[in-house]
């Protein structure tokens, strides 16, 4: 690991911390703290998914033309200002524009470090680059979640001004470490032929690349029945139909960043010699299993203390699949994108996320909560279509896409050069 991925890791990680210090507390703390009720705090969570699909278009383009450092940079700096001033924020106006402006700022910071690990990786060290990026992910908001439960106090503003100014510290502080890394030279939309120079040139090229509209397809459906699910229509479920307590529901997450934390580097080298399409589809497998064991948890006829068993292990389980995705997911998204367009196709890809993101809980919350069968049908046919979506995609990627290692050991074996394998188009 170069200095330049070291830096990247280390932003990574104070990222997620800075997101999970606060993101927990803000309905408690625009609702109650600042009494602007629950209607104002739902709209701020709006605001969030609603910023970032209006700014990751953009944000893709100028990562391709500017290169994913600058543009970081002034994302870091969006999210500092949008920090602080939340913290200081007392009415309804300035509540929402500073979370717009906070929200903007992470939304962008997501394909820009997603990028720059990109260029600072080979097609060797990639799938550990992205897996070490998860494993501090999870890491940072776990702890940033922890020590900011300790620090806020729903009686005094003060704590929670204090909470966010820490936040926008912690950004500000990534924009000195950030501009330190020495990115290598990769190639910028001017640097490739005038049919891609324009940004309506790249979005048809992506959206004619067969392989990656299939792949947000099934991105979108892997976030809308996994990750849009956790604190929403799983919560629900949990709640109302097995009985589970708050204190549980809370061990049921942790045991989903522990899974993570433990097993991430234990399946990194099953998933880096497996072909990434049927790690994908084991996933689905995986997941399915899962809702089978959230099904037994609310409507099996067990114990409480089964019940809950098996909710924890639900989590558990979408925890074990998330651990192989990491490694999988992002690095076919950098393989498939043509040269200086990885920018491009990593900004599509996190536009996919926070639709799916934004669409989940919407589904998911009021199934969940009413609808407790259908619910779990619903989403284990979801799980077993990732498993289907997953087989279909691997007919459109070639062996260097989908099985990277052993394209590269045959070159090793006849004693060759590797030759970039293109995308298909």
């Amino acid at each position: 690991m170069g200095a330049a991925m070291r830096r990247i890791h280390v932003g990574n990680a104070l990222s997620a911390f800075g997101l999970g210090f606060t993101v927990p507390y803000l309905y408690v703390y625009v609702a109650q703290v600042r009494g602007l009720g629950a209607v104002t705090a739902g709209l701020v969570l709006a605001v969030f998914a609603v910023a970032a699909l209006i700014v990751l278009p953009f944000a893709g383009r100028a990562i391709v033309r500017r290169g994913p450092l600058p543009v970081l940079l002034a994302a870091l700096v969006t999210a500092a200002a949008g920090a602080l001033s939340l913290g200081l924020a007392s009415n309804a106006t300035a509540v929402l524009l500073s979370s717009a402006a906070l929200g903007a700022g992470q939304a962008v910071m997501q394909p820009a470090l997603a990028t720059m690990i990109v260029d600072c990786s080979s097609a060797d060290t990639r799938s550990r680059a992205f897996a070490t990026q998860f494993f501090l992910q999870n890491l940072g908001l776990g702890v940033g979640g922890l020590i900011g439960g300790h620090l806020v106090d729903a009686t005094r503003v003060s704590s929670f001004t204090l909470l966010f100014a820490i936040e926008a510290a912690m950004f500000l502080l990534l924009v000195v470490v950030m501009v330190t890394v020495r990115m290598p030279r990769s190639p910028r939309i001017e640097d490739t032929p005038a049919a891609a120079a324009s940004t309506k040139g790249s979005w048809k090229q992506l959206l004619g690349n067969r392989a990656m509209v299939q792949l947000c397809v099934l991105g979108f459906v892997l976030f809308f029945a996994c990750y849009g699910q956790f604190e929403s229509g799983l919560a629900a479920y949990g709640v109302e139909a097995a009985g589970i307590s708050t204190s549980a529901l809370g061990t049921a997450l942790a045991a989903n960043t522990a899974m993570i934390v433990v097993a991430q580097f234990l399946v990194l080298r099953f998933v880096e010699r497996g072909r990434r399409s049927r790690v994908i589809a084991a996933v689905g497998l995986i997941w399915a299993v899962a809702w089978v064991a959230a099904g037994y948890a609310g409507l099996g006829h067990g114990s409480q203390e089964m019940a809950t068993a098996a909710f924890i292990s639900t989590y558990a389980l979408f925890g074990l699949g998330e651990a192989m995705l990491s490694p999988t997911v992002a690095p076919l998204v950098a393989d498939l994108a043509p040269g200086g367009l990885a920018g491009q196709y990593n900004s599509a890809f996190a536009l996919v996320k926070q639709l799916a993101l934004a669409v989940g809980p919407a589904v998911g919350g009021p199934m969940g909560a009413a609808l407790y069968a259908p619910y779990i049908v619903t989403f284990l046919l979801f799980s077993l279509g990732i498993t289907v979506l997953a087989v279909r995609l691997g007919r459109q990627l070639t062996e260097a896409q989908d099985q990277p290692w052993r394209a590269r050991s045959r070159v090793v074996t006849r004693g060759g050069a590797a030759e970039p394998v293109p995308a298909e188009a």
